[in-house]
Order: C-alpha cells, then sequence, then structure tokens
C-alpha cells in the first residue's frame, strides 16, 4: 500500500533535458575556445583563459568564481564532467524544473570555488563543482522525500558514486581538479536542494514562485558579469 502512494520519480523524465543539454554545449563551445588559444599547455595560459587563481581573484576579478567552472583542463576532464552532468541533470532538472535548476548550478559552482579558494591558490577549472552541487541537491531531495518517491533504476546511484571517488582521487594527483571545490559544490548543492520546491512531488506555490523570480535575476545578473568579464579580460 505505500508504494501505491509514492511517486514514480522516473515517470515523465525528459532524457535530453533542455538546460542540461545547453551547459554540455556551452562547456564543449568553451573548451573549444581553450585549444584554440593554446590554453592548456602552461599555467599562464588556463589563468588568463579564467581560471580560478587566489591573487587573481583577490585583485577583484570576481568574475573568475563561475568561468573557472566553464573551463576543463584537458579532454578526458570534460568528458568525465559531461557524463557525470547529463545523469545529475537529468534528475535534477526533472526534480526542481528548469528555473529552479540554473539556481542550483550556478549557487553550487560558486560554493564550489568559493572553498577552492580557501584550499588552495590554484589554478584550478572544471565543472565538478557546481556537478558535486548537482549531487548534493539530489541525496538531499531522496532523503527528505524517501517516503513520497519511488526511484525504478538505482544503478544511477551507483555511477555516480563511481564517479564521485574517481574524481576525488584525480583531484589528489591533478593539479588542475580541486577537491575544495567538489566538498564546497557538494555541501552548497545541499543546502540549495533543502530549500528548493519539489515539483516533481506537487505544483509550486504562488509565492515561492515569486522568490524563485528574484532568485532567477541575481543568477541572470552573476551570470552577465561573468560573460563581461572573461570575454574583456
Amino acid at each position: 500500500m505505500l508504494l501505491s502512494r509514492r511517486v514514480d520519480f522516473e515517470r515523465r523524465m525528459r532524457r535530453l533535458p533542455r538546460v542540461t543539454t545547453g551547459l554540455i554545449a556551452v562547456l564543449m563551445f568553451v573548451f573549444s575556445v581553450e585549444v584554440a588559444f593554446d590554453a592548456l599547455d602552461t599555467d599562464h595560459g588556463i589563468i588568463t583563459m579564467g581560471a580560478l587563481f587566489r591573487p587573481a581573484v583577490a585583485a577583484g576579478e570576481y568574475w573568475r568564481l563561475l568561468s573557472a567552472t566553464f573551463l576543463h583542463g584537458s579532454f578526458d576532464h570534460l568528458v568525465g564532467n559531461a557524463v557525470a552532468l547529463f545523469i545529475l541533470g537529468m534528475v535534477c532538472e526533472h526534480a526542481f524544473g528548469r528555473r529552479q535548476f540554473v539556481v542550483l548550478y550556478v549557487a553550487s559552482a560558486v560554493a564550489g570555488s568559493l572553498l577552492s579558494l580557501l584550499w588552495s591558490p590554484g589554478p584550478s577549472v572544471g565543472a565538478s563543482g557546481a556537478i558535486f552541487g548537482l549531487q548534493g541537491a539530489a541525496i538531499a531531495l531522496f532523503r527528505r522525500h524517501r517516503d513520497r518517491l519511488l526511484v525504478r533504476d538505482r544503478r544511477i546511484g551507483v555511477v555516480l558514486i563511481v564517479w564521485a571517488i574517481y574524481t576525488v582521487l584525480g583531484g589528489l594527483t591533478t593539479p588542475y581538479i580541486d577537491n575544495g571545490a567538489h566538498i564546497g559544490g557538494l555541501s552548497g548543492g545541499w543546502l540549495v536542494g533543502r530549500r528548493l520546491h519539489p515539483l516533481v512531488l506537487e505544483p509550486m506555490p504562488l509565492e515561492r514562485a515569486r522568490v524563485l523570480r528574484r532568485w532567477l535575476w541575481i543568477v541572470w545578473i552573476v551570470l552577465a558579469y561573468t560573460a563581461i568579464g572573461w570575454l574583456f579580460r
């Protein structure tokens, strides 16, 4: 009887979530720019391209907190993050809707970068901090609503655990992968995820929709500031 009252989480889930696939396309485009400008060859190149670098942020280049999350240190780095982003993006975009997903992703990215600055001077790049944030939000969702959600395919969870372990281990050996960003993103995503409204369970109340619109304006301003800072660096 309990299962009959649960919501099938995977029902009506998009196999090609729009915001997630758009993000992956942006990451691929930015990586092609890195390659075109030989930014992967030296620390100076990746820093010039917008990597997170403590002295540069201290000098006022705060846009690096977000720009660094669109850069990657290698093609393998990009592919690994793109696969994890596709899976977790599919989950979170379905659970919270596109607008809340955008807020979650950006907030997780910034949270990861902030802890990364405390963790090491850099340079560091990669979307994995934001992706860990999606994982934190998914954990918060399924723990908080475990009596209301039915998840049929648990293999996704196994894949994501393997990815997380692989990424953390990679952060111990690769200078462009920062475990500070992973921990910061995971924590930030978990905190934000606890505040998001689960659209997969019920429509969003009008008052919460108004609050969300205000947060979206902040996110768009942050993204515009980051884009301007990156283009005119």
